[in-house]
């Protein structure tokens, strides 16, 4: 699967306070990711989050790495 995430994550200023979400839900990425690192297996996330799938969190991860993947560090 090629995770365009842009097809399924939203940022607006309406919605939880224009942190990124799943489109048409108010379900953060932050706490996707939250999830995944507290050991949450994709099969769980999905039980608790049934309107999710699994394309919404792999974008969730991409989304991630893009935003990490421009990141710049300023040494001090």
């Amino acid at each position: 699967m090629e995770a365009n995430y842009k097809d399924r994550i939203a940022s607006n200023p309406d919605v939880m306070l224009g942190k990124p979400v799943i489109k048409g839900t108010r379900i953060t990425v932050e706490l996707i990711l939250r999830k995944l690192s507290e050991g949450a297996a994709i099969d769980e996330i999905l039980q608790g989050y049934p309107n999710l799938t699994k394309d919404d969190i792999l974008a969730c991860l991409s989304y991630s790495a893009d935003v990490i993947g421009e990141e710049e560090l300023i040494a001090s």
